[in-house]
């Protein structure tokens, strides 16, 4: 299925429908899970998955029903301040690296907050003549909750992987082997070219503000950076030497002794790794995923190219030969799989581009404002989406973005070079 067609069919859906979808998909996310999974925070950047249930259904409840509705009844008089996530003008909130610490509420009574929140929203759609600014808050909203059945996957796998018995999160995923980790180079001529969002259906405020860019000649790789590529880098002394990594990348990899992607290990003298249908042997060919910022980085410095700019890559992907048929979460895997020519699913794909406003950028007004835009600093841009995706919820001018140490979330790497 296109993503053309895949837009088409989601918006030909009701607001109730969509809904309704979007909650049933993240309750089919936690399905595999035992209630102990669902409450614990390993790190900072991790989040409790029944903080995700609850964060999600507080977005609709405070966002939706409370702005639309002076006589709504909150379920709990706390849960605002317990699971408001960073939007200070939506008033105080918990600390994030505390997260873990909530034992209560309870798993049951936030199954029963996503329960009393779809009821009156559900009861509200049907209702309601929704104003342009209420259905766009629907759809940020819905959104919004895709973002985090994606946060769902990345943190379940964190919970799950750094457990020493590597339970297995579902075995009925399935695992799609690559048949080649050979790539190919598509060079993309000098030129001025647009970049950004435009057209019809939903984009975050970050993707607008549609503008030109001049772009040298460059040539792209057309397939993802393989495990036994960067398996080479690795016995090269890759994370020994210095002078291939960044200051900031080379302090990270020497205090946290930093050898390996995240979640590889060796049994037995070869090279393992957890997946999220549990521990399986490396596949050489499959991209290689988990790698953060400074890693990417430093194998494309080794290797004698560069990691494309955000840019390139949204020019490059546009003049791609045929449908990208990459990995989204609708396909249930295990683990990304290599896919010539494929720039949306799989893996997110590092690029240079430092996480900053286009031309013409402007936050909307109140709490959503907050959303992008206050954090354009110190922070990468990925683009094309993952196995964790879903298919609806990404696009080819997409901007998501990260810190350049972290390496939980699904990313890989696709390199350049000047032609």
């Amino acid at each position: 299925m296109s993503h053309t067609e895949t837009l088409t069919s989601v918006e030909e859906l009701s607001l109730a429908q969509r809904f309704q979808d979007v909650r049933a998909q993240t309750m089919r996310l936690v399905a595999p899970l035992e209630t102990e999974d669902l409450v614990v925070q390993p790190a900072e950047f991790v989040s409790p998955a029944k903080w995700h249930l609850a964060h999600t259904t507080w977005f609709f409840e405070v966002f939706v029903l409370q702005a639309s509705s002076p006589s709504y009844q909150l379920f709990h008089p706390d849960f605002p301040f317990l699971f408001n996530s960073y939007y200070v003008s939506a008033g105080d909130r918990w600390t994030r690296a505390e997260r873990g610490f909530l034992t209560r509420p309870t798993v049951a009574e936030i199954l029963k907050y996503r329960t009393y929140v779809e009821e009156h929203l559900l009861d509200f759609l049907s209702r309601e003549d929704l104003s342009p600014e209420q259905q766009h808050v629907m759809e940020v909203g819905l959104q919004h909750e895709q973002q985090h059945q994606e946060l769902l996957l990345y943190d379940i796998k964190y919970i799950l992987g750094y457990n020493p018995l590597l339970p297995v999160y579902d075995s009925t995923l399935n695992v799609r082997h690559s048949a080649t980790g050979l790539s190919d180079w598509v060079a993309i001529e000098k030129g001025n070219y647009l970049v950004g969002f435009e057209g019809e259906g939903f984009a975050f405020d970050n993707e607008f503000g549609r503008h030109e860019v001049h772009l040298e000649a460059f040539e792209i790789a057309d397939q993802l950076l393989t495990n036994g590529e960067y398996l080479e880098f690795m016995e090269a002394g890759g994370y020994e030497d210095h002078r291939l990594w960044l200051s900031e990348g080379w302090d990270w990899v020497s205090e946290q002794s930093r050898k390996v992607p995240l979640y590889w290990y060796q049994e037995d003298g070869r090279w393992m790794q957890y997946t999220l249908a549990g521990a399986r042997a490396l596949d050489l060919n499959a991209p290689v995923a988990h790698l953060s910022y400074f890693e990417a980085d430093a194998f494309a410095r080794w290797k004698g190219c560069r990691l494309p700019t955000e840019f390139e890559w949204e020019v490059a992907q546009a003049h791609r030969q045929g449908a990208d048929v990459g990995g989204f979460v609708e396909d249930q895997l295990s683990e990304p799989c290599s896919v010539a020519g494929g720039y949306l699913g799989n893996l997110w794909e590092w690029t240079s581009s430092a996480y900053l406003p286009y031309p013409f950028y402007k936050a909307p007004k109140g709490a959503l404002g907050e959303y992008n835009g206050k954090f354009m600093i110190n922070q990468k841009v990925l683009r094309g989406g993952s196995y964790a995706t879903p298919r609806s919820h990404i696009r080819p001018t997409y901007r998501n973005f990260f810190h350049p140490q972290l390496q939980w979330m699904f990313s890989g790497v696709r390199l350049a070079k000047h032609k």
